[in-house]
This record gives C-alpha cells, structure tokens and sequence, in this order.
C-alpha cells in the first residue's frame, strides 16, 4: 500500500475547522475495518484512511509544525500500513475495569504466538511487533500483520471466509470477520484505488 506523504495532509487552519466531521467519517469508516473476538480484544485492519487519521491527529494535537518533524511523524505511523499480499492491524486488549488492567494483561503474556487469520479453515499465523512485551509488562496495544502466500491471498480475494482466532490459555476466542470488513480487505489485496478513495472519502467527505 502507497505510503502517506506530506501533500496528503490538511493544513492545520483546514483540518481544525473540519475536525469533527473528519472524526464522524472515521469512526463510520472503521466499523468496515473492525472485528471482535470476544469481549476483550478487538482487531482494526489499517489502511491509508485510518493511518492518516492518526498522523493528522498527532500533528494537530502536538501542534507539530516543522516539516522534518511531521515527516517523522508520516514515518513512524506509515510502518503500520500492509505491504504487498499482507494485511496489518492493531489488535487491542479492552479491559474497563481498572483496578483488573495489570493482572488481567499479565495473564495474557505470550498472546504474540496465539493469534490467527483463518482463511476458510486454514491459518496464518500473526505476526506481532516486537518491543512491546517484556518480563514486567505487557501493552494493551500491539500491531499484527498477516502475510499471505501466493495460494492464500488469491483464496481471500475469491471470497473465502475469514476469521480471527486467538488460542491462548488464558483466552480462547474466534471472531469472525464481518463481510463488510472482508470485502474492504479484499480491496486492499486487489489493488491501491481502493484505499485511496478511503482516504479521499475520509478526508474531503
């Protein structure tokens, strides 16, 4: 997927005055990015939309306005974008009740070698960043990516069914991926038109 480039930013004076519809198309955007699996994690496959969502909304936020600085930014957040016959998502641990955050993550040390695309019936394994668990601590964030084989991704784009599974001790669920959200992501296989009217969609409405 194309990567972000500084022409694809608003101005700070356009994007403040646009902000709150821009936050309403997001947020109706990703109901075709998002999948449950359980009551606790929940997957949103990037794209070009919602990658520039983030990096709009930290360089507004940190009121960065040097070019060098939000060239930086379009690099650290472009690297959650899916490469070629890949699918890439933020997979987040939902825990509300805080006094339970930290034992509950605890007990989900090592969810990096249990999670799953299945693809009617055969699965891809995650891959997961690395640096964000340690001995101490585990993020409540992590990002996953799905690299698809010749075989696998032409079976995607020709409508297999897709799901999430997870398989750790402490938590075993399978969420299964919405049409909506398999057909967005079969987009995103075929070619870079589709997330490019995404972002145009989510960025000029």
């Amino acid at each position: 997927m194309n990567p972000i480039g500084l022409e694809d930013l608003l101005g700070r004076e356009r994007y403040g005055a646009e902000r709150e519809a821009i936050r309403r198309r997001v947020i109706e955007h990703k109901r075709s990015r998002r999948v449950p699996v359980g009551e606790r994690i929940t997957l949103l496959f990037e794209d070009r939309a919602t990658v520039w969502y983030q990096t709009q909304e930290m360089v507004w936020v940190e009121h960065i306005t040097d070019l060098d600085a939000i060239r930086e930014e379009l690099e650290v957040y472009g690297a959650l974008l899916p490469g070629c016959s890949e699918l890439s998502a933020t997979l987040l641990i939902e825990i509300t009740e805080q006094s339970r955050i930290r034992d509950e993550l605890w007990q989900l040390r090592g969810i990096d070698q249990h999670v799953w695309l299945d693809v009617a019936g055969d699965r891809v394994a995650g891959v997961f960043e690395t640096g964000r668990e340690n001995e101490d601590k585990l993020s409540a964030v992590q990002y996953i990516r799905f690299p698809l084989d010749p075989v696998t991704r032409a079976r995607v784009v020709d409508g297999a069914p897709l799901a999430i599974v997870v398989d750790h001790p402490a938590y075993g669920r399978t969420g299964q991926v919405p049409e909506a959200v398999r057909r967005s992501l079969v987009a995103d296989l075929i070619d870079d038109h589709a997330a490019l009217a995404a972002l145009r969609r989510v960025r000029d409405g």
